[in-house]
């Protein structure tokens, strides 16, 4: 939740320090969002490269749980397209676009901001950041009503990181491995999936 605010935070001192002229515009020092979005896919690919010890747990996994990162994926781009048909200002690709995000908003709102411009790279960042909060927050409610593996599918790329420990609590310890390895594969996916929607 820290992080999250953290984050919302620091978005709403770059629109204040944007709308006041307070600092050059970054767009003109050429393609800065991209760049920026490189170096941030460098740094994710160095964490997972380091942790050899996790890639190996994930072969003691139940094979049944492997399927629950598709379920998220499948449910997530569905419910999106159901939302979409009540939103006349935006086309399904850019539902789905901002969909495919799954709670991963640096990487996403960045991507669709290339793609699609600054308005719904915004949607696509505050989309995003509200999925994280629903599920820090409503964790403890999702397992008592849906079971323990809710919070997993409603956290999507969060569960590797932000939403791990609140996770661990309201579903238990013996649910680390398959949240870890949920995230690990819903995020892997979110750069391919948002990029394939942009480019419809």
């Amino acid at each position: 939740m820290k992080g999250s605010l953290i984050i919302i935070g620091f978005f709403v001192l770059g629109i204040v320090c944007g709308i006041m002229h307070w600092l050059p515009d970054l767009n003109a020092y050429g393609n800065m969002s991209f760049m920026t979005l490189c170096a941030l896919l460098f740094c994710v690919g160095v964490t997972v490269g380091n942790n050899t010890a996790l890639l190996k747990s994930f072969r003691q996994l139940d094979p049944r749980f492997m399927l629950l990162p598709l379920m998220t994926i499948t449910g997530t781009l569905a419910a999106t397209a159901v939302a979409s048909l009540g939103l006349s200002g935006r086309s399904l690709t850019d539902c789905l676009a901002v969909g495919s995000g799954f709670g991963y908003y640096s990487l996403s709102s960045i991507l669709i901001t290339e793609y699609r411009g600054p308005e719904l790279g915004t949607v696509a960042l505050l989309a995003n950041i509200i999925r994280e909060i629903f599920t820090l927050l409503g964790a403890p409610l999702l397992v008592r009503f849906f079971g323990p593996l809710a919070p997993i599918s409603a956290g999507g790329a969060t569960t590797m990181d932000t939403t791990l420990p609140i996770i661990t609590r309201c579903s238990g310890d013996k649910f680390v491995l398959i949240s870890l390895f949920h995230g690990f594969l819903v995020d892997f996916s979110v750069p391919f999936l948002v990029t394939f929607f942009c480019s419809l």
